[in-house]
């Protein structure tokens, strides 16, 4: 056994009132910061109920038979006038801007088999198909053996020349 010499024994009993007080204000501080909570809560947001209703709305719609065809089409062709009401990267219609802009994510990585900007060898089979078949492919997708090709590159507010103008580009940039 090792005793404790009596500064040893005086210097743990000081300590202990020092920990048990600090205990002590600790509780209270606890129960003072509760009590404030109970009598000050917080602020309800204003617009609580809309957030939750916002939250909770459904994603989507079922459209079934010949009435649910006809509000599909309608939803369709809002969607289409919403989308012709946008005008994408200020309407230029400067290929290299609208690839840098929009392209280039998918036309200098290669994803989703898409042809690197300046390879001929995957552009030379497109290319020999002829414009047309790019530009219908570049404008309403395309998905293949070859890769996939989202509309309008995935941008529906791109315009047709401008998809157009993009397409000339990147085709140029073979025949260098």
């Amino acid at each position: 056994m090792n005793p404790l010499s009596a500064t040893d024994r005086q210097f743990l009993k000081q300590f202990a009132i020092v920990v048990a007080g600090l205990h002590v204000v600790a509780l209270f501080l606890l129960g003072f910061a509760f009590w404030i909570y109970g009598h000050h809560p917080p602020p309800a947001a204003p617009d609580e109920k809309q957030s939750t209703l916002a939250r909770i709305a459904p994603v989507g719609a079922v459209y079934a038979g010949e009435t649910g065809r006809a509000a599909a089409l309608a939803a369709q062709e809002r969607a289409r006038s919403a989308a012709a009401g946008a005008v994408a990267y200020g309407g230029t219609k400067d290929g290299k801007t609208i690839f840098d802009n929009l392209c280039h994510a998918c036309h200098e990585t290669g994803v989703l088999g898409a042809p690197k900007v300046g390879d001929a060898s995957a552009w030379g089979p497109r290319v020999s198909q002829g414009l047309d078949v790019l530009f219908n492919h570049a404008i309403n997708g395309f998905q293949g053996k070859t890769g996939t090709m989202p509309p309008r590159g995935g941008n529906p507010a791109l315009s047709d020349d401008q998809v157009k103008a993009a397409v000339q580009w990147m085709v140029a940039q073979v025949k260098k």
